[in-house]
């Protein structure tokens, strides 16, 4: 199974959050599962710490070492990924979100979120 994780599915797996389903806690735990973690992430997760709306786990590094440190694998933005995510037909604004949709979609991925609003663009949700 490969799977893209949500900016909150990260937050939620490095702070052992019980807002993580059982069933996406053993997912990423198994050893065949590729677990992804997209630019758009760190980028907002870096924007939100910077702004005062987030506080990213002081123990756990930067995301960037801490998504290494958990063996998952990144993925860059590219121009397809950014032409589909202006293309979306849904009502949602939030630019990180339409991103990491259109990553799912397009690198057929599953995407790790409890947004359900997500489900009518498309893409396979894992929750």
């Amino acid at each position: 199974m490969r799977l893209l994780l949500d900016t909150h599915a990260l937050l939620w797996w490095a702070t052992d959050s019980s807002a993580l389903p059982a069933k996406v806690r053993k997912a990423l735990s198994i050893d065949d599962t590729e677990v992804i973690v997209s630019a758009v992430t760190a980028w907002e997760i870096a924007t939100k710490v910077r702004i005062g709306k987030l506080i990213w786990p002081a123990e756990c590094g930067s995301v960037t070492r801490y998504v290494r440190s958990q063996n998952f694998k990144t993925m860059s933005i590219s121009i397809e990924h950014a032409e589909h995510a202006a293309q979306l037909s849904i009502d949602h604004r939030d630019p990180f979100d339409r991103m990491l949709i259109a990553q799912a979609v397009l690198e057929d991925l599953w995407l790790v979120s409890n947004e359900d609003l997500f489900d009518h663009a498309g893409v396979r949700r894992y929750w």
